[in-house]
């Protein structure tokens, strides 16, 4: 990729000449722009971000030292290369003493312009493989001290190491995980028997989803212990508190991961351990703990929070089946607000009650025969959407943002199948009304409906009755004919479903007003 050069000269034919005479590509580098002096250049110059300034020392408004000066101080990385002319070296003195990279005498070819800015780019190459290789140092030492951790996690876990020995490693590598209590969760993804097949993509993407689940939460470590095995390691003050993390931390994982990647998992929670060098324990009981399904069915003793999370998790699922969106305040205050100030002040807490509404969402649209990540753009990006939630007013417009989506999409489907019957039952209707035998009985049989809720739904769709709605049919078949042919009434009942002429006759004066004969004797035009 080119480097960007800004070229600043008041005299508009050397600033032409030089824009317009420079092989700037062969150089190495690409004009971005231009200006007469450093006033008006230095907002476009904040805008393109140059590598490179070629500026006249000497214009009006502001000089180029200024420019210079302005520029180390706000873009130190930036080159300048100077253009003076030969009565100005108390300006070049001062130039230099800023830091310009070039220096260049008028008047100049463009011979000069092209050697000056190939000396500015092996200079900009060279630093730029210098931030590169730095870049690539603290990657290296990044990566290392990240091995170093995750092997020192997995050794807790293992267990066979002496306190003194862990806590002044883990100080050495940045590992903070000194505490007063300790529990292990255990994740174990079910990979498919080799006679299925299995979605890899999915399976690889888990743990970087688990990673994430905890990466901003203080005092949770991960390290995968192999392809089908994560651990969590949960550290804390309080016993309690860190048991019920712990479960609510498992009971989120389990459905995010079926519920958003379409995987089975089992997930275990271990005890409370007091000690460092007892981590192993607890996560010898996670692993007993993941051959116990279900989950809930472990022994614990959820409190107050626990309890209203699971509580809430019915209330959304009947609101999504039932409720209407103009009901959203009421519902929010009565069910979710209570768990506000807990799930901001707790991202798990905010984690595993979005997720719930997201996957209760989620499961009605798939009911409902749509693609839920289509209707529910918040699946393909939890934590970009949950990273946007920060206060109450934003829990609320998120929430109500997934039930409108919801609620729409249930609301239009419903809709559209009801129009469909309609549209079926109609259909059949006027390819039929000339059978004088036709009733409610064989249309309401055609859409899969008894003949009762046929009729109510038929009628509430429709504004008419079946009945009412046959009829009119039936009498708009009778005037075409009596109107356009010259048969006998009693043909044009027979044509229209009626089989007893003087029954036809009878509906036909009551509906129009006249007698059909009469009818067929009014003026056509």
């Amino acid at each position: 990729m080119p480097y960007k050069v800004f070229l600043v000269e008041d005299e508009i034919v050397a600033r032409e000449g030089i824009r317009d005479n420079v092989d700037w590509r062969s150089a190495g580098f690409e004009f971005c722009g231009e200006a007469p002096d450093g006033e008006i250049a230095l907002p476009l110059i904040k805008k393109v971000q140059p590598d490179v300034i070629i500026t006249d020392i000497k214009m009006p408004f502001m000089d180029g030292l200024q420019l210079c000066k302005i520029v180390r101080q706000q873009m130190p990385w930036v080159k300048i290369i100077i253009l003076s002319g030969h009565d100005e070296f108390d300006y070049a003195q001062s130039a230099i003493k800023l830091g310009v990279t070039e220096y260049l005498l008028k008047p100049i070819g463009t011979a000069e312009i092209q050697g000056a800015l190939q000396s500015v780019g092996a200079i900009l190459n060279q630093e730029s493989a210098e931030r590169k290789a730095l870049k690539d140092l603290q990657s290296q030492i990044k990566d290392a001290r990240t091995l170093q951790q995750e092997k020192m996690l997995l050794q807790l876990v293992v267990g066979g190491v002496s306190s003194t020995a862990v806590i002044e490693q883990c100080r050495q590598i940045g590992l903070e995980i000194v505490a007063q209590h300790y529990l292990v969760v255990l994740i174990k993804i079910h990979l498919p028997e080799e006679q299925t097949p299995a979605d890899f993509a999915s399976i690889h993407e888990i743990p970087q989803m688990v990673s994430n689940l905890v990466s901003n939460r203080a005092g949770v470590f991960f390290t995968q212990k192999s392809v089908e095995e994560m651990v969590l390691i949960l550290c804390g003050e309080d016993a309690a508190q860190l048991r019920q993390d712990g479960l609510l931390l498992a009971d989120l994982v389990q459905k995010e991961v079926a519920g958003v990647w379409g995987q089975r998992v089992s997930v275990g929670v271990g005890d409370v351990q007091q000690r460092l060098t007892d981590i192993f324990l607890s996560f010898a009981e996670a692993v007993t703990a993941v051959s116990r399904p279900p989950l809930h069915s472990q022994p614990a003793t959820p409190n107050h929070l626990t309890e209203m999370l699971r509580r809430e998790q019915s209330a959304i699922e009947q609101y999504l089946k039932s409720g209407l969106l103009n009901e959203f305040e009421p519902f929010f205050a009565d069910h979710l607000y209570p768990l506000g100030e807990a799930a901001l002040q707790s991202p798990l807490i905010k984690h595993y009650l979005f997720v719930d509404l997201i996957l209760a969402a989620a499961e009605l649209v798939a009911a409902l025969g749509g693609e839920a990540k289509q209707v529910i753009p918040a699946m393909a990006d939890m934590e970009g959407f949950l990273a946007n939630i920060n206060t109450l007013s934003q829990m609320r417009e998120a929430a109500r943002t997934i039930f409108s989506a919801a609620l729409t999409f249930r609301n239009d489907q419903v809709q559209y199948e009801k129009a469909k019957l309609i549209f079926q039952a109609k259909e059949f209707i006027d390819a039929h009304f000339t059978n004088p035998n036709l009733v409610l009985n064989d249309v309401a049989a055609t859409v899969n409906l008894s003949p009762s809720h046929f009729s109510v739904v038929f009628g509430r769709e429709t504004g008419e009755s079946f009945k009412d709605y046959l009829t009119r049919i039936r009498i708009e078949r009778a005037k075409e004919l009596l109107r356009t042919t010259n048969i006998k009434c009693s043909e044009v009942a027979l044509q229209s479903g009626y089989s007893d002429p003087h029954y036809f006759s009878y509906v036909f004066r009551k509906n129009t007003g006249l007698p059909p004969q009469q009818f067929r004797q009014l003026p056509r035009a």
